[in-house]
């Protein structure tokens, strides 16, 4: 593959640049470092939209591919190119970036412990997202995938809440175990690459054209299939990222101990990771033994969807609340991947970047409730609307995004989904619809906690309403909302192609059991 373009390396990389920038800026400086790090974030916007603009939508395969030799006797390069499904992404990842610095600047006067370290996480911590996204290399999405768990170690460990060292480690520890597995199967696969072609190629075209032996036959040969385990391997470590119930429980106590920025980095980008993996990974590479095990991955995904629910009905702290909403909602994607149609496959992407939109914007309103009123706790809020309007209205869109309100962004993704899933069996739907109804019941009545009703306190005389920042915040995620609601074709009509070409290759590889 020819080198075409360097366009995705400096979006890769020139967060790294700005990282540097801010570690030799001199202390009489130190002030500037949040601004220096939204003129980063706007730069990767800038550049994620010259790399939109210059996308092809024509075009299925792979554009603007990077190559450099890396460790080619070993069969890992530096190989970065982007399609239809990493750009929606790279969009997301880019304009999330700005909202997330506007939206938890610091007040005046307030000083942020180690600041100038605060600054390079985060973008050493974009850095890694934008890595894993355009990877197209084997060994080098696992290098950017690990890479993204440092920064996340420090912003959660050092200016995370009280309990922040235990949900660090959880973190760290769940993913790790996850990695070490895939770590494993990727060595297996870089020995099959050199035994077929003599010389290992680790990168994801190559990898994709191997046949792991696969006989679905009966469970002993499927357990004695190198497929089955590959798959099992990768399929692993993409769940406990997204997370999938039951590897979910470091979800919740990471976004409560986590400062908002890490919450909202963690919620709109990091889990799709995850999902990421599994839609360019552990299902294309695999395809026979992802369609055998569907049915189980489904249920779970359908298990999320209501457990998620449930326990974010019967939560008091709003952060918790909102962390377990998505696990609800990446319940859906799990559903929309493994139902194996092509609807449901867009609508999985889709769902992707409107979960981070929603998501991100209500974990910003948690953070403005809080940095005002110093708690989270549902009982102690009430008839906030009539002091700060403006909020409550941002509230209440970011609200109906996430309950999937036909004509937000939400519907979008959830509406594909589950036409899909009632293709394959009209039960899965059944029961992963009552997830939209327990989504509406818990997000209604935490608004109606929060911003309406009687006040329960009556120290409210100071709170102020959002500034200029956090609106223009809150705008941008506004915009997105109602312009994906309204617009799909506008947003999502470059990833058709793939997407239509990526549909039929995996369906047309599971033969005549598949859809």
């Amino acid at each position: 593959m020819e080198t075409t373009s360097c366009l995705l390396t400096w979006i890769i990389f020139s967060p790294l640049l700005f990282a540097l920038l801010a570690f030799f800026t001199p202390s009489a400086f130190e002030g500037k470092l949040r601004t220096l790090t939204l003129v980063q974030t706007l730069v990767g916007a800038v550049l994620a939209t010259v790399l939109y603009f210059n996308f092809d939508g024509n075009q299925a395969g792979p554009q603007m591919a990077h190559l450099v030799a890396w460790l080619p006797e070993w069969g890992i390069n530096y190989l970065v190119s982007i399609d239809g499904i990493s750009l929606p992404l790279i969009m997301l990842t880019a304009f999330v970036s700005p909202v997330a610095i506007l939206g938890t600047w610091p007040a005046a006067g307030v000083e942020l412990k180690k600041e100038k370290f605060f600054v390079i996480m985060l973008m050493f911590l974009q850095t890694g997202m934008y890595g894993t996204f355009l990877a197209s290399d084997i060994f080098l999405f696992y290098f950017f995938w690990e890479v993204v768990l440092i920064p996340m170690f420090f912003l959660i460990g050092v200016w995370g809440g009280k309990e922040r060292i235990y949900a660090t480690v959880k973190f760290f520890l769940y993913t790790m175990v996850g990695s070490l597995l895939m770590l494993v199967a990727i060595f297996y696969m870089l020995k099959v690459s050199a035994e077929t072609a003599g010389v290992a190629n680790g990168s994801f075209y190559n990898l994709q054209s191997l046949h792991f032996a696969f006989d679905g036959s009966s469970f002993q040969t499927v357990l004695s299939s190198p497929q089955t385990w590959l798959f099992l391997a990768f399929a692993l470590a993409f769940v406990i990222k997204v997370p999938m119930v039951p590897f979910h429980t470091w979800l919740p106590d990471a976004h409560v101990q986590a400062p908002t920025v890490g919450s909202v980095f963690l919620a709109a980008v990091l889990l799709k990771l995850g999902t990421y993996g599994l839609m360019r990974i552990a299902i294309p590479f695999f395809p026979e033994a992802a369609f055998y095990f569907r049915e189980f991955f489904i249920l779970m995904g359908v298990i999320g969807i209501i457990y998620g629910a449930f326990c974010a009905l019967g939560q008091s702290d709003l952060k918790k609340l909102v962390a377990y909403s998505s696990v609800s909602h990446m319940g859906y994607i799990m559903v929309g991947l493994f139902a194996f149609q092509k609807i449901a496959f867009a609508g999985s992407l889709y769902q992707m970047i409107n979960h981070g939109i929603s998501a991100g914007g209500l974990f910003l309103i948690v953070g403005f409730l809080y940095e005002r009123l110093h708690t989270r706790n549902l009982n102690e809020f009430g008839g906030l609307a009539k002091i700060v309007p403006v909020m409550a209205i941002a509230f209440m869109i970011m609200t109906l995004s996430s309950v999937a309100l036909p004509g937000s962004n939400g519907f979008v993704g959830e509406f594909p989904i589950l036409l899909g899933a009632f293709q394959v069996n009209p039960f899965y739907v059944l029961f992963a619809g009552t997830g939209v109804i327990l989504g509406a019941v818990y997000a209604l009545k935490a608004y109606q906690l929060v911003m309406l009703g009687p006040q329960t306190r009556s120290d409210l005389d100071h709170l102020h309403d959002l500034n200029a920042k956090e609106i223009i915040a809150m705008i941008i995620l506004t915009i997105f909302v109602f312009g994906i609601g309204f617009f799909p074709k506008t947003f999502f009509g470059k990833s058709d192609v793939t997407l239509d070409q990526y549909s039929n290759s995996i369906i047309n590889k599971v033969g005549p059991h598949g859809p």
